[in-house]
């Protein structure tokens, strides 16, 4: 049992200090002088379906709910935390902030929440609830006038700003933006009042199609939609970083919706190739021009799409998403009521994108083929004028994407130093694509020292890509690192902590070591560069699902193959897969209490322990599963860690409470994930879970080591595990696999072309990049490896979709050939029927609709694959082969086989 020291040091590793410094910030606002003016009496509405709130002095929004349901009292702002955000500086709902070229060519910037005063009230009648001159909260050289309307439009809620150029020449405004606040605050609040109070939210930076959808953190109840009415182009999401609110672990930040910003484009976000084209707009002597936004409720999270077509606003809907690999033919549906008018693509020939009629209902249909790798936009312009871009990401069909990948992470980051006083040899090391070096030096000792998610990624994302695509010189290289560097090494391989996992091999204690070890560029002088003795602690549970899903891999392997795996017996691995599950449980036990990333590993060493009739370990590691399942059963919100708010439990939670038939913990626990990883025409956005403070824990070090959403970090392809596998019971929600889609192909979209994997990719507009380091790749790659697949279903408007497949049909008859790295995972969503691979692969896959009947496709042997073992979960399904372990034994022929199922 770890000593409360140890637990402190824990606790100080992931939070506590950014906690303090938080509270610190806090402090320093409160301190402040007031000057919103909430001392004075609000102002109160009620439309059909809002309760709105506003300061009397400021006019900005003090409150926002729903009229009428179980949410009524719930706030969509912050404002809980009125009193104290009362202040100069601090944003609310109804600010503005422009910068405006000035006579000498100089953006100037202006903001209603720079310096409060009370504002001018307009007179009101009709529609309108409320209506302020802001000029007394603008300083007096802004060269146009801006009024604000809180209005009704068909009865429901608008804001609208009226903007005036009152001077004699023409004004430039080359950034436009409104704050959007609302309640993402989590400081201070337990797991259960976070759900329950709390929102987050996401954007789609789409122009005249762009909206922002606000949901609740538990997933459940109204979600809201903030929608451009007039003149609202979403043309860039900026973060609001000049707002003193302490960014940190439990606050992500404000952002604004901006509809201009060409200013920021010119200078902070110089060189950098923004989601859309940036703009500005010009206002000739005494010219006013309106911008309006409307809020819109949804019954709920999964509701969002139909309400954006009954708001006549548009919607795309792409297969397999937006992420498109060069082999695969994806499909895109519009729905609109205008006709198109045009589609541009940018860089020209990125994409190859054809009209291909349109479904029973009118969707517009289209094929989708990515041609040049990397980033690119599409702009679809309507008949009305109306523009919506959509931004996709093409990447290398799916095989090439692993292959490069693992041969970057057995090469280029192979670690080779028989000298290393630390021990990390042989082993793939942490890289630094910016510097084109491996990082075998980091304050953050973890970093290179091959533990915890941000050094154990490296070669955790070597050993799992192996799960989809073997390879034996890789392996072989593998195979040194288990012997040499994992057992014995990063795990304890004997005495009283035999099967504890190390919080990291290298450290700084250079008293012990010879001097120039370590070098004079870092600062070692931080809470992270732990001495020998720290970093030897067995203690945090969540480096043990890395070192267990290792050899669990290796074990398939061995089981499955022949002469792939030689090193040890797969008995070994099996056991050691086990052994180690257990010494999490005993040696971490602290953390062990909550959902760990990559924790669904532990129930597919489960299912094999029952498959080799290990009864004995399989009966001991799932009570002690079920123990940690009774746990958070028992509790509202199980996802805690420790983070005070985490986005990586659910995957282990929701995957134990679906085994156990704890199903409203599963349903709770999924309705969390939906809460946080939207679907929506952005590569970046769609299925990206969210997780916004890994740059400071698991990226590079320097400018980019901030608080900032991270896109495609690995919670997108660990959160796609559970979301695909409730789709797998519930074939009828298209929602799910879209999302869970999303997430998967984002697992392995910002993988470069030459294989490197990074962290994540930067969403601050003045970066937009993949971060410099690979960091805690790993554990997103492993979401990815044990969750590809294909899926094939039929949507009542679209017709018969493939999501990781190319799909033909032919009278009754549906043919898809597999696209996908793996090709080993299959799912036919109208038959419920899943078919699973332990070994060979899937070249096709056939199903009759009239007849029912299925064909599969097996590809042919291969040196290390004499046999392929097929695992199918389907009624009425019986093959005539021998079952091996619950898997058929089928001898592979060189050219493939065809079987009727």
């Amino acid at each position: 049992m770890m000593n409360r020291i140890v637990w402190i040091g824990l606790v100080l590793f992931f939070g506590t200090i950014f906690r303090m410094e938080a509270q610190g910030y806090w402090g320093r606002i409160e301190q402040r002088e007031p000057t919103l003016g909430i001392a004075e009496v609000y102002q109160k509405y009620e439309t059909p379906d809002f309760k709105l709130k506003l300061v009397k002095a400021s006019q900005t929004v003090a409150a926002l709910s729903p009229s009428s349901g179980r949410a009524t009292n719930f706030d969509f702002t912050p404002g809980d935390r009125l009193e104290l955000r009362d202040k100069d500086s601090l944003y609310h709902l109804g600010d503005i902030n422009l910068r405006i070229k000035d006579a000498n060519g100089n953006w100037m910037d202006f903001s209603t929440a720079t310096t409060r005063a009370e504002v001018t009230p307009l007179e009101v009648g009709g529609n309108v609830l409320a209506a302020a001159d802001l000029a007394n909260t603008l300083p007096k050289d802004i060269p146009v006038s801006i009024k604000r309307y809180y209005e009704l439009d068909n009865n429901q809620l608008v804001m609208r700003f009226e903007i005036k150029n009152t001077q004699t020449t023409p004004v430039e405004i080359g950034a436009l933006g409104i704050p959007m606040i609302f309640n993402n605050i989590l400081e201070g609040k337990s797991l259960t009042e976070t759900h329950a109070q709390n929102v987050f939210f996401d954007p789609y930076i789409g122009k005249d199609a762009g909206y922002l959808e606000v949901k609740r953190l538990s997933g459940r109840g109204p979600a809201l939609l903030v929608l451009p009415k007039e003149n609202m182009s979403f043309e860039a999401y900026r973060p609001l970083l000049d707002d003193p609110t302490p960014r940190s672990i439990v606050f992500e930040g404000f952002h604004e919706w901006m509809v201009h910003s060409k200013a920021y484009a010119e200078n902070e976000w110089k060189g950098v190739e923004q989601w859309n084209t940036p703009t500005s707009l010009t206002l000739q002597p005494n010219e006013t021009k309106n911008f309006a936004l409307k809020f819109v409720l949804t019954e709920g999270i999964k509701d969002i799409q139909e309400t954006l077509v009954k708001e006549e606003r548009p919607v795309a809907t792409g297969v397999p998403g937006y992420v498109v690999p060069q082999n695969v033919n994806a499909q895109l549906f519009l729905n609109y009521k205008n006709a198109v008018s045009a589609i541009i693509v940018e860089p020209k020939g990125a994409l190859d994108i054809k009209e291909d009629g349109t479904t029973t209902s009118g969707l517009k249909k289209y094929k989708v083929v990515g041609k040049k790798w990397g980033r690119s936009r599409v702009t679809i312009t309507y008949a009305n004028g109306l523009e919506q871009t959509i931004n996709y990401k093409v990447i290398k069909p799916e095989e090439e994407v692993i292959a490069d990948f693992g041969s970057f992470l057995t090469n280029e980051q192979w670690f080779d130093n028989p000298d290393d006083p630390f021990g990390r040899n042989p082993s793939s090391i942490t890289y630094d694509y910016d510097k084109k070096e491996q990082v075998t030096q980091d304050s953050r000792v973890w970093i290179s020292g091959l533990s915890d998610e941000g050094g154990a990624g490296s070669w955790l994302a070597a050993v799992m890509k192996q799960l989809v695509q073997p390879d034996r010189g890789e392996i072989m290289k593998l195979q040194k690192f288990v012997d040499n560097t994992l057992w014995g090494g990063i795990q304890y391989s004997e005495g009283p902590l035999k099967y504890g996992v190390k919080k990291s091999l290298f450290y700084y204690q250079p008293d012990s070591l010879p001097n120039g070890t370590y070098s004079d560029e870092i600062n070692y002088k931080t809470w992270a560069a732990w001495d020998h003795k720290h970093a030897n602690d067995p203690g945090r549970s969540y480096n043990y699902p890395h070192v267990a899903a290792a050899y669990w891999v290796l074990y398939r392997l061995a089981r499955y193959h022949e002469g792939l795996v030689d090193n040890r017996s797969w008995q070994w691995y099996l056991e050691n897969a086990y052994h180690t599950t257990v010494a999490m449980v005993e040696k971490a036990p602290y953390y062990a209490q909550f959902g760990q990333m990559e924790g669904s590993v532990f129930l597919l060493i489960l299912k094999d322990l029952k498959n080799e009739e290990f009864t004995e370990m399989a009966t001991d590691l799932e009570a002690r599963m079920k123990e940690r399942a009774n746990h958070w059963r028992a509790l509202d919100y199980p996802f805690g860690s420790e983070m005070p708010w985490d986005s990586t439990g659910q995957e282990e939670v929701y995957m134990w409470s679906d085994y156990f038939g704890y199903d409203r913990k599963a349903w709770v626990t999924l309705s969390a994930i939906l809460a946080y990883m939207p679907t929506m025409p952005h590569w970046a956005y769609n299925g990206n879970a969210r997780r916004y403070w890994d740059f400071l824990y698991g990226g590079k070090a320097g400018k980019t080591s901030r608080v900032e959403r991270q896109i495609h970090h690995y919670g997108s392809s660990l959160n796609a595990i559970p979301v695909l596998k409730h789709f797998r019971s519930h074939p009828e929600d298209l929602y799910l696999l879209k999302v869970g889609y999303g997430g998967l192909l984002g697992g392995i979209s910002n993988i470069t072309q030459d294989g490197y994997g990074p962290a994540a990719f930067h969403s601050f507009p003045s970066t937009l990049a993949i971060d410099g380091i690979t960091g805690d790749y790993g554990s997103g790659f492993y979401g990815y490896a044990v969750n590809s697949g294909t899926y094939i279903t039929k949507d009542e408007d679209m017709g018969w979709l493939a999501f990781g497949g190319n799909l033909t049909q032919n009278g009754d008859l549906v043919e898809v050939d597999i696209t996908t790295a793996a090709k080993s995972r299959i799912y036919i969503a109208p038959k419920k029927m899943w078919l699973t691979l332990d070994a060979g692969t899937f070249d096709k896959v056939s199903y009759n609709t009239k007849t029912n009947k299925v064909e599969i496709t097996l590809g042919g042997k291969d040196d290390y694959t004499p046999n392929a073992f097929l695992r199918v979960e389907a009624e009425n399904v019986s093959l005539p082969y021998e079952k091996v372990r619950g898997a058929y034994q089928i001898e592979l022929p060189k050219k493939g086989l065809t079987i009727t199922l």
